[in-house]
Formats: structure tokens, sequence, C-alpha cells
């Protein structure tokens, strides 16, 4: 098996909605971000399968070391092979990656955020940072597209949190950030034993503003000229905020007791509307 058949192969297994994107880039832009994907996975896997603090905590060290083999052209793994080719090609930072890792560190060492502050930084680290990864991979001319991917990340972090909050609590983990839970008369044990309240629901439906809010930040900030190249990140973007609505729409607090989710079908007509109007505006 090759590095990027092992990168495949193993987006493949996450089944997630990224991957669906990747399918109307170019040859060498998809294989680097199945590498990118792939890296993300293995790392983020260490997370949620170790039950060993220690064991986990020595197994990102290694990761953290495999980057620096990447950049000295010596990797050992097959997704840091994978990707050695693409880091010159579309400049790719070392502290980026190195950041990554530091947001799968946080989830090890923590399972409340205190306020929204300290949330946002671990949002940066596993999804603003992959935004900006990914913006350097598709490609742009006008800086301001950074700060795009970096806000359509926290976007993207923000309606994951919301649409698992309650796998979280049954896993002991709440993402939510406790001043807003209390400000908002909401305990911690009504998140961990899932009672789908009036309070918890308006809570929810706060949490939801939010994402919105920064999901038209992001795509205010997109430049006209890099849009078409930028457009993988609108159709994930399409999927992912038809999803937010369809969770407001449900009941915003019956994410405690169910996963919502979008069909097949659905998502892809949502990415090939993307694919249609900035391929031809």
């Amino acid at each position: 098996m090759t590095p990027q058949q092992y990168c495949q192969q193993k987006a493949a297994q996450s089944g997630s909605s990224f991957t669906l994107s990747f399918i109307f880039l170019p040859k060498t832009q998809r294989h680097a971000m199945v590498a990118l994907y792939a890296f993300c996975r293995e790392v983020d896997d260490i997370v949620d399968e170790c039950t060993d603090f220690n064991v986990a905590q020595t197994k990102l060290n290694w990761w953290k070391t495999e980057i620096a083999n990447l950049y000295a052209n010596t990797p050992q793994h097959p997704v840091t092979k994978a990707l050695q080719p693409f880091i010159a090609q579309f400049n790719l930072a070392q502290e980026h990656f190195l950041e990554i890792i530091d947001g799968m560190e946080m989830d090890l060492k923590f399972n409340r955020y205190e306020d929204f502050k300290q949330l946002q930084l671990y949002c940066y680290r596993v999804a603003s940072v992959v935004g900006l990864l990914s913006a350097q991979i598709f490609g742009f001319k006008n800086r301001q597209t950074l700060k795009y991917a970096h806000d359509l990340g926290m976007a993207f972090q923000l309606t994951n949190i919301i649409r698992d909050v309650g796998e979280d609590a049954r896993r002991g983990r709440i993402y939510l950030p406790l001043d807003e839970l209390k400000k908002a008369n909401v305990s911690e044990e009504d998140i961990l034993n899932s009672r789908e309240t009036a309070r918890v629901k308006e809570l929810m439906e706060y949490q939801i503003e939010r994402a919105e809010t920064y999901y038209d930040k992001a795509l205010r900030e997109l430049p006209t000229e890099d849009a078409k190249q930028q457009r993988t990140g609108l159709m994930m973007a399409a999927i992912y905020r038809t999803l937010l609505r369809e969770i407001l729409q449900d009941g915003a607090q019956k994410v405690l007791n169910a996963r919502i989710s979008l069909g097949g079908f659905r998502k892809l007509s949502l990415v090939y509307a993307v694919w249609l109007k900035q391929t031809w505006s």
C-alpha cells in the first residue's frame, strides 16, 4: 500500500462530509487534501481511542517529532510521506501542524471550557488552522482569503460542537462554555443527563446564532477573485450550514438525544450546486 493509498483509506473510513467535496479538486490538490485530512484523523483518533492519558500524550509527542521529521525530509509514517511532496509546493507551515496537535492535547487535558475565549483557542487549533492549510492548498491571490479560512474553520467547529453535544456529554465532555450555561440557568447535569428543557433550547439557539455569525463573517471576507479556487470550502460550508439550520428547525435542544445529519443525496446536491455556481459565475 502506498502512502497515498493509506491516506485515502483513512479518509474513506471516516465517512466525513469533508471528503465529499474533494472529488471536484484537481488531482494534486485532491491528494494534498486527503493527506492533510488523514493527518487530522490520525491525531484525533489518539484522543478518541486512548483511554490512558500517558499513552495518548506519548503518541501525540511522537507526532510532534514526526512533523519535525517531515520538515527535515525524513518522514517515517505513511501520512507524513504522503504530505511531503506538498509542503513546499503549497507553502504549508510547520507550526500549523503543531497547532493541530496542541488542539488535540487540549482534548486530553480539558473536558470543560470556562468561557468562549478558552473554547475559541481550541476551535482555532483544531479547525481554523486546518482551514488555513486548506486555503493554501486550494490557492488564493488575496491574503484576505486567510481571514475567511480562519472564520469558516471556527464556524465548522462550532457546528460540530452543537451537533455532537449529546454524544460528547455521554463521554463526560461539555464544550459549551460554562459561563454561558450559568447565564442561561442550565446546569452541567442538565447537559450530562440530556434534559431537553426550555432553558437548554434557548442555550442551544444562542450557540447556533453564534455559529451563524461566523458563517456570515467568513463569506463576507472571501474576496471575489478567490471564490472559484476556494469553492471546496464553500461546498463544505453549504453542507455544514444546512445541517446547522436543520438542527434549529428540528428543535435545537434535541441534539442532546439524537444526532441530526443530512442524507448522502442531499449533501451531494448541495456540493454540486456550489460547484455549478462557482464554475459558471
